[in-house]
């Protein structure tokens, strides 16, 4: 009989272990047992020959020769404002549409510009990279085929403006950085939203210390995306050639699109630049909003309305960085709500938000936001250096009401000069990750994850962001 007993608790034992999708490691205290984040991704060391790309500065471009690969609606806007940038020559345009390619040339047409050269097979991308009358590959496809792009840029001795996110898994940051590294080629991601009016401003405020010591910050991507994802026109501009973003949100279940809402604050919290986020947990609500507008648009017994949609409607990802500050970040492109980034600063001495309310509260009378008039006179006083050099054109050109347009002339303009581009490949890196770590957290009951090192220890090299002039 005893023999029954120990063989059963024996197998009970087993099957309870194994019943764990892996193993969560733990540390003793004085204060007694604490989870610690699990390191799914180790950083490495950094290779023989590599050096990191820190504060790079490339030799000066007097004009920057540009080809464009991929011209759907990022694509041919950023056509448009380039025609509308000194100091650059667009050189090549593809696309796999080869109506695309007629828009985007009717557009350098337009401007009186000569005609691009034209592409419009699937490899011809590869092409583009290998020619030697460009400097800047600049890259507005489909999420996947950003990091092969950009590597294969880099290698042919080209800079690269990638469109966010970057990278999809923390295999293809480490991809992006590793080739940056080895190559010394800038690598940027187009994060736009650092580049808003309000959010310039707030960094700028930050950085003089009208906020104090910044200790916690949120950022978002809360956008209805419900008729986009199953838009059914995807040819002309309404949708996404072969619904692929729809398939990302059915396959996967986490933060699928963190950057905008992170980028700004990021910046603000100087990550990378003397602190570093270390890790994070993820959490999801079940998916609801797919499913019912599919139900409601194609009936309820369409395969639309009876596939699985992995992708929780609200998720929300909480980031502990190393010198103790939180950041917040939430998706949702599945809901009937009003878009939101948040943009949410918390300091010592005052607070800032952008969604839905734009305010700033200050001490000693914090507990409630300054005056209209008040506002508008700070918004003036700690308006950027770069506001006000491009505010006017930018709202003339346009681009997501005119941020598109500084950033694509601070990149040319960094590019002309010799500097550092505002934005590095560990910037793309690091915000782009929390795709595949928020996925794994939210796989494993919001299990902490450690979020990789990808500049190695070069973080603490600088102590804040700096855009040179």
């Amino acid at each position: 009989m005893r023999n029954i007993v120990l063989f059963f608790l024996t197998f009970f034992a087993f099957v309870l272990n194994s019943c764990n999708n892996m193993e969560v490691p733990k540390k003793q205290s004085e204060e007694g047992t604490k989870f610690m984040a699990v390191d799914l991704f180790p950083t490495s060391e950094r290779p023989v020959g590599q050096k990191d790309v820190i504060e790079l500065r490339t030799e000066a471009i007097d004009t920057v020769r540009i080809g464009f690969i991929g011209l759907g609606q990022r694509g041919t806007g950023a056509i448009f404002r380039y025609t509308n940038i000194k100091g650059v020559k667009i050189v090549a345009i593809c696309d796999i549409i080869p109506e695309y390619v007629d828009i985007a040339q009717k557009r350098i047409s337009d401007a009186n510009l000569p005609r691009a050269d034209e592409y419009a097979g699937e490899q011809d991308w590869k092409t583009i990279c290998e020619r030697d009358d460009i400097d800047l590959i600049y890259v507005t496809t489909n999420w996947m085929l950003h990091t092969p792009i950009a590597k294969y840029a880099m290698e042919h001795g080209k800079h690269v403006a990638v469109e966010v996110p970057a990278a999809l898994t923390i295999d293809e940051c480490w991809t992006l950085v590793n080739t940056s590294e080895r190559t010394q080629k800038h690598c940027m991601m187009l994060e736009n939203c650092n580049y808003d009016f309000f959010e310039l401003t707030t960094l700028n405020m930050a950085q003089k210390g009208l906020f104090g010591e910044v200790k916690h910050v949120e950022g978002a991507y809360i956008h209805d995306l419900r008729w986009l994802n199953f838009a059914e026109n995807e040819n002309d501009f309404t949708g996404y050639v072969n619904n692929w973003r729809l398939e990302q949100n059915a396959n996967n279940n986490g933060n699928l699109y963190p950057t905008h809402g992170l980028g700004p604050i990021c910046h603000i919290l100087n990550i990378h630049r003397g602190d570093k986020m270390e890790y994070l947990v993820s959490m999801s609500t079940n998916q609801f909003g797919m499913t019912k507008y599919a139900e409601e648009k194609y009936g309820k017994d369409s395969p639309a309305a009876n596939r699985e949609y992995k992708e929780g409607d609200m998720n929300t990802t909480i980031i502990r960085t190393h010198n103790g500050k939180t950041i917040m970040l939430q998706h949702d492109v599945a809901s009937p709500r009003p878009y939101s980034r948040l943009h949410t600063i918390s300091g010592t001495e005052g607070f800032a938000q952008k969604y839905p309310k734009t305010g700033i509260a200050l001490e000693p009378h914090a507990h409630s936001y300054v005056s209209d008039t008040e506002f508008d006179s700070l918004m003036l006083a700690y308006k950027h250096p770069i506001t006000k050099e491009y505010e006017e054109k930018a709202k003339e050109v346009g681009g997501h009401g005119g941020m598109d347009f500084i950033m694509d002339s601070r990149l040319i303009y960094c590019l002309r000069n010799g500097l550092p581009l505002d934005q590095d490949v560990y910037d793309a890196a690091e915000w782009s990750s929390i795709i595949e770590l928020s996925i794994k957290s939210v796989e494993n009951q919001s299990m902490p994850v450690h979020i990789p090192d990808f500049t190695r220890g070069a973080w603490k090299k600088n102590l804040k962001v700096t855009y040179y002039q």
